[in-house]
């Protein structure tokens, strides 16, 4: 993906996610809403996002909070109309901001009239759009399944809960009488048909996608080559009609999502990323235990930095609806250490609503629309102190999930009010990244000190191209006026730490928790401290 065909605006993007039911319902059934988006929109301006991603807001029987679609063209009514959501992209872009939606192009729900269709013996348009196995009596080995549902012989591959379908792309190797080659009519059928979905989206003002399951379209496909060249030909389809159309992809692995045309991969909660060592496991680097290692992550950062020929955004979200709320493992300062991290590194950032102000994840809730452990990090927003916290005016019987009912749980009024809330530290932090190129999307990294169990976690950012071979020098007069390097240094645990460097910091652009010092080449840490300096 060359900078080139990228669409300017992903340059200095910062993403807020929203699950919609849970945002802000401004009919009173329990319910967020469309209506309720556009009235925050402002909030989100002030916060510093300058777009979005809205989890999927399609009509849906909702056994898997709406990734299970029964219809792409039409809105799911609870959140309102097709014109409603039109109406929030319009008010979203009089504001600056972009629109990703939530697309699901592997699989639907077994309500969808495609499926429907499919189901029947009678061969139809449909009959290919899902994968089908020959008979009854054979499962797909390697796949879940639907059997038994229809008078059609044979059984249904499934991508994730078993009312969920697969839509037919094809398979890279066949090796069965059942499983079609990509180019086969009904996987053919199913590529045109979700470029027709897009075309309709972005005809309505939509900006682009995050595409849920990106690199598990095409099956009998180890490597990914298949599933990169169906996006490759989606690339090329988005060039030719909407250039300015962003797509982001729900992978976990960046050189092959960005081979296949994607502009943005997201490091995933799961797989090879080691993302949970840094928030989400048994002693997180970002804990104030100071137990945590992120040399693994780092590690594979790079790997997947280098593959992609540092293009493309590697996306490091706070969050989202699938895992653990920042605040369950960390608190107090190092939520804002980790903010300082996520907002200093390359790539565009990802706000999961609510993590701007340290929303908890609720214990031992009763699943919600497939959610089970994930329930508990999509609760309700919580606003001010009025009813509900301020998201919806239901009794609270009626609310789509219980809220977190702590008499000390945040609030955005509370945390405005406080000049040294979390809320406070990240917007500073949004602030100062928007006003240095070297801290933005495209900007490069090196890293300094990223040692196994060991902290302080330190590296340059640049708006130059940072060689891995050359060590880093202090900038010269000339290099200040083409480029711009910061340091950043990290130090979550509570005690002192220190690490060599020759770097000389110029200038403290942030700081939280001290100051450094400097001696004989040793730079020395105060504990829970972060700091990003001009070198």
């Amino acid at each position: 993906m060359s900078k080139q065909t990228r669409p300017e605006w992903l340059d200095n993007a910062i993403f807020y996610e929203i699950y919609p039911q849970s945002f802000c319902d401004t009919n009173g059934d329990g319910i967020g809403d469309f209506h309720g988006i556009i009235g925050k929109l402002d909030y989100i301006k002030e916060l510093g996002c300058n777009a979005l991603w809205i989890n999927p807001c399609f009509a849906s029987p909702f056994g898997d909070a709406g990734y299970d679609v029964s219809d792409y063209y039409q809105v799911a009514p609870r959140y309102g109309t097709n014109e409603d959501l039109k109406n929030l992209f319009i008010e979203a872009h009089a504001r600056g901001i972009h629109v990703l939606l939530d697309l699901v192009p592997g699989h639907t729900s077994s309500q969808h009239p495609w499926f429907l269709e499919s189901m029947k013996a009678e061969k139809n348009e449909y009959t290919d759009r899902y994968i089908w196995t020959d008979s009854i009596w054979e499962e797909p080995v390697g796949y879940g399944s639907l059997r038994g549902i229809s008078d059609r012989d044979g059984s249904c591959v499934v991508n994730f809960f078993s009312h969920q379908p697969a839509l037919n792309y094809g398979f890279y190797k066949p090796d069965k009488p059942w499983q079609q080659p990509m180019d086969a009519e009904g996987p053919q059928a199913s590529l045109e048909a979700m470029k027709d979905v897009m075309r309709f989206w972005l005809g309505m003002g939509c900006d682009g996608f995050r595409v849920d399951m990106a690199g598990a379209m095409v099956k009998n496909d180890k490597d990914g080559k298949g599933t990169i060249k169906l996006w490759q030909n989606v690339r090329a389809f988005l060039d030719q009609e909407f250039p300015k159309a962003a797509i982001v992809s729900e992978w976990g692995e960046p050189d092959k999502a960005l081979q296949g045309g994607f502009h943005m991969d997201f490091l995933l909660h799961f797989g090879p990323s080691h993302y949970n060592d840094l928030f989400r496991c048994e002693e997180p680097f970002f804990s104030d235990r100071g137990k945590g290692d992120v040399s693994a992550f780092v590690q594979k950062y790079l790997d997947s930095y280098q593959k992609a020929n540092h293009e493309g955004l590697i996306c490091i979200p706070s969050g989202n609806h699938d895992m653990d709320r920042l605040a369950r493992s960390l608190h107090g300062d190092n939520l804002k250490i980790a903010f300082a991290f996520l907002l200093s590194m390359p790539g565009a950032p990802f706000i999961y609503y609510g993590d701007e102000i340290g929303m908890r994840y609720v214990e031992g809730l009763t699943s919600v629309e497939g959610g089970y452990n994930r329930t508990g990090s999509r609760s309700p927003m919580q606003w001010d102190e009025t009813t509900n916290a301020g998201f919806s005016s239901a009794s609270k019987e009626k609310l789509y999930i219980c809220m977190d009912e702590s008499a000390d749980r945040p609030t955005v009024a509370a945390q405005m009010a406080d000049e040294a809330s979390l809320y406070h530290e990240v917007q500073r932090l949004i602030r100062i990244r928007q006003s240095h190129p070297a801290l933005q999307n495209w900007g490069d990294i090196q890293f300094l000190h990223a040692e196994k169990e060991s902290y302080p976690l330190a590296y340059v950012r640049s708006s130059q191209s940072l060689s891995e071979n050359e060590p880093l020098k202090k900038m010269t007069d000339s290099d200040e006026k083409s480029a711009e390097k910061i340091l950043v240094i990290l130090n979550p645990a509570n005690c002192e730490v220190s690490f060599a460097c020759d770097l000389e910091p110029k200038e403290c652009i942030y700081s939280m928790g001290g100051e450094i010092k400097k001696e004989s080449g040793m730079v020395q840490i105060p504990p829970r401290f972060a700091g990003f300096y001009l070198i």
